[in-house]
């Protein structure tokens, strides 16, 4: 390994690990809806680095490379068991890195990153180094560039997790060695990149004297010509992983036709109590239409939005081993979230576990969610209150999902709570309980529960003066007369 600390002269990094961190940027943090309540790492190969003007390859047949510029830390001497306020001492310098990860390969890790982040040239590092005598910490300036435009711009000033914590909790566990590389996290901007593109990374400290700089670290995109072979995981996306590559669903294009909830609808439906709409559904012959055995962490609080659905089967360890870690269907479910979708959760009335707890609940509000009903348990059900977003389920329970689930599948039809549930079902919730509403017909049937109102509304009047329910209650002729003569008034 050789160091330049004083020039822009190309630097060759070999490390002995990379180890990246997953979230630190709160710019990064709100797009992705998810606080860390702790540092959580994983590891890059060490053939994964590369030099300033090295070519990435973007594998065959994969669709979603994406960048993140990135703050790296070089360690400098054998670090073990340091305080966070030793942790600084332990670097030597720090450099510009990018942080390469095809999204199509991310559904085989598990959660390890190895194959959508570990592929050769997957980790840029340079051009120069920055000694760390020479910079505070959280003065340090990151910045990004696609093909001359300006996509990343954030400063250290306020990182979740500051860089001498970094090394001090990954030295509890292992000894960090000189030549070492920790990656600190990227900021909001890390988008998807293509064949012919090119990504520049460079970081600065430009309130420092001399306002030293890594500078640029160039990497243009090319495509691979050599397609992964069939005995290992072949590239699959989602609009999930699309989502997430591109920084958001607008940005991926994913933003689809308007909802059928325009705000008049919305407002028309929060007029009427679901009660009532109840009745509306009956008369349409849709008795089977609630969702039975629930209660609300907001019951005084409307639930107004659309159907996802997200299945469970019962636990079974085989089963719980290949689908229940890493990624799995109940996060994707929680990642896919957004403004007026309702999670609808198949626990298939089991109320012997959690099937969400304060993280998640926490993610589909940040989403936009409008509700999650779940007919299982939920965990942390103080926190899960104390948030905004309205939660039906059938109780609170400590226990984590392993324990009677499997997360399966996502938007698919479901039963919950003794009640059908299709993706794009109109779900409206009160104090009284949830009902499902197919989509074709809400509009008819919120019109007629605001007409039903208004007739209870002066049946309600006439009980009060004194009035017998006799030929009042439903409204006979005469009664209706007179109801149309208190509508003209």
């Amino acid at each position: 390994m050789s160091f330049d600390t004083q020039t822009a002269e190309p630097v060759t990094l070999r490390p002995g690990k990379i180890i990246a961190l997953h979230l630190n940027y709160p710019s990064r943090i709100a797009q992705r809806g998810r606080v860390p309540a702790q540092p959580s790492y994983f590891l890059k190969p060490t053939t994964s680095a590369s030099a300033s003007g090295s070519p990435i390859e973007r594998p065959a047949g994969t669709e979603l490379l994406a960048f993140e510029g990135e703050v790296a830390l070089v360690i400098g001497r054998l670090t073990r068991r340091v305080t966070p306020e030793q942790g600084w001492d332990a670097i030597s310098a720090i450099t510009a890195a990018n942080d390469f990860g095809a999204y199509d390969l991310r559904y085989a890790d598990k959660g390890s990153n190895l194959r959508s982040k570990g592929g050769d040239g997957f980790t840029p590092l340079g051009p120069a180094l920055i000694p760390a005598e020479r910079v505070r910490p959280d003065s340090i300036r990151i910045r990004t560039w696609v093909n001359g435009e300006l996509v990343q711009d954030d400063t250290t000033a306020d990182l979740v997790f500051p860089f001498g914590q970094l090394v001090a909790d990954l030295s509890q566990l292992m000894t960090l060695e000189p030549g070492d590389v920790i990656l600190t996290g990227t900021p909001a901007g890390s988008s998807v990149v293509v064949p012919g593109d090119v990504v520049e990374v460079e970081v600065d400290a430009p309130t420092a004297p001399g306002a030293p700089t890594t500078g640029r670290l160039v990497t243009p995109v090319v495509e691979g010509t050599t397609p992964l072979g069939s005995f290992g995981a072949r590239p699959k996306i989602d609009d999930i992983q699309r989502a997430e590559a591109w920084g958001s669903a607008e940005a991926a294009g994913l933003t689809g036709p308007a909802s059928i909830l325009t705000d008049e609808l919305k407002a028309k439906i929060n007029s009427v109590g679901t009660a009532t709409l109840s009745s509306q559904l009956r008369k349409r012959g849709l008795n089977n239409v609630s969702i039975d055995g629930l209660a609300s962490t907001h019951p005084d609080r409307r639930l107004v939005g659309l159907a996802r659905t997200l299945r469970f089967i019962p636990n079974r360890e085989d089963l719980f081993e290949t689908h229940g870690g890493g990624y799995n269907a109940q996060k994707r479910a929680f990642d896919s979230l957004g403004r007026d979708d309702v999670l609808v959760i198949d626990a298939r009335g089991e109320r012997g576990t959690g099937t969400v707890g304060d993280i998640l609940a926490l993610r589909a509000q940040v989403a936009g969610a409008a509700g999650i009903v779940t007919d299982g348990g939920i965990r942390d059900i103080v926190a899960v209150t104390a948030l905004d977003i309205p939660t039906y389920h059938a109780g609170p329970h400590p226990a984590v999902l392993g324990r009677r689930h499997v997360p399966w599948d996502v938007d698919l039809t479901i039963a919950c709570g003794g009640a059908a549930i299709q993706p794009g079902d109109v779900i409206v919730g009160d104090a009284d309980g949830v009902l499902v509403i197919p989509p074709a017909i809400i509009r008819e049937v919120v019109d007629a529960a605001i007409e039903q109102e208004r007739e209870e509304t002066f049946i309600a009047e006439m009980v009060a003066t004194g009035e017998s329910v006799d030929g009042l209650y439903p409204l006979n002729p005469a009664w209706r007369a007179r109801y149309e003569e208190w509508l003209n008034r």
